[in-house]
């Protein structure tokens, strides 16, 4: 049976400067993805699905088909602002992608079963697709889903505002998700800008390390009609926690947490780029990867 992970990698990275899934941050030039790709493989993920911007399409698809083991299935779709529910109507002049759960939602004819969601421009850890893929065996039912979590300090910028879905759980089961979007470290705490809350960094987040069941489509199609039908701004978006929230506060589904995992980084701003580059090259080097990361 397929054990599916599903990227992200349609992005516009505005606060990066340009596309940062596909900068070459690996000491043989690999994309951070990649780095993702070999500890899902590793840990037993068979069936890799990729969305990207539409003109990345073939140009991803070759150069992952020629790294990938041959029996790893690969498929890479475009998320397209055109990409909406039959009969919906959508402003013309729209340029920003609908959102994370868009781009969950337009893989639905690709997957039938229990799949992981992540960034492109995240570096999780191995542990994290080996408590993925562990909690999908351990957890068939259709009505439960997972979180990868991880402290809220561990997953800060030092050059700038962050985004992040701090969580509440009531032991291992997740009760409420809220999406802050202006989270900066501020003495020995984090405190969210926009809205003045503060946090003492313990707290766990999600970083969009998902697992979902294929229920979830549904959910999403549904939120995103009724999001349209109300007027949707330019730059409004459809975000994976918000449907899952809405899923558990209607009792639809249940989501557990996987032990938690602090051994990440991303590249939010153009500055965190040189920490990725030496924290890869270092793992590397101590032989965490091999070099050259695929075989060829």
């Amino acid at each position: 049976m397929d054990k599916t992970l599903l990227i992200m990698a349609a992005g516009n990275g505005s606060r990066y400067g340009s596309l940062k899934q596909f900068d070459e941050l690996g000491p043989e030039n690999e994309y951070l993805l990649e780095f993702s790709l070999y500890d899902a493989i590793d840990s037993g993920f068979n069936h890799i699905v990729m969305v990207t911007k539409e003109n990345y399409v073939d140009e991803l698809n070759s150069y992952l088909r020629k790294r990938l083991p041959e029996d790893v299935k690969l498929d890479v779709i475009a998320q397209r602002i055109s990409d909406v529910p039959e009969g919906i109507e959508i402003n013309k002049d729209r340029k920003k992608p609908w959102g994370t759960a868009h781009a969950v939602w337009v893989t639905k004819d690709l997957i039938s079963n229990s799949f992981a969601v992540i960034n492109a421009d995240d570096f999780y850890g191995r542990d994290a697709f080996k408590y993925a893929s562990e909690f999908m065996d351990e957890h068939p039912e259709k009505d439960v889903m997972g979180v990868v979590p991880y402290k809220l300090d561990k997953t800060l910028s030092d050059y700038g505002t962050v985004s992040r879905g701090v969580c509440v759980f009531e032991g291992d089961e997740l009760v409420k998700i809220h999406e802050y979007k202006e989270l900066e470290r501020k003495n020995s705490g984090v405190i969210d800008h926009e809205t003045g809350d503060t946090f003492t960094g313990e707290e766990r987040v999600s970083m969009n390390f998902w697992v979902c069941k294929p229920k979830i489509f549904g959910e999403i199609e549904k939120q995103f009609i009724d999001n349209l039908k109300e007027g949707f701004g330019n730059k409004q978006e459809i975000y994976i926690p918000i449907v899952i929230q809405d899923l558990v506060k209607a009792g639809e589904i249940k989501v557990n947490a996987t032990p938690t995992v602090s051994s990440w980084f991303g590249v939010t701003y153009a500055q965190d780029k040189s920490n990725a580059v030496g924290t890869l090259k270092e793992l590397t080097e101590n032989k965490e990867y091999p070099s050259p990361l695929w075989k060829s």
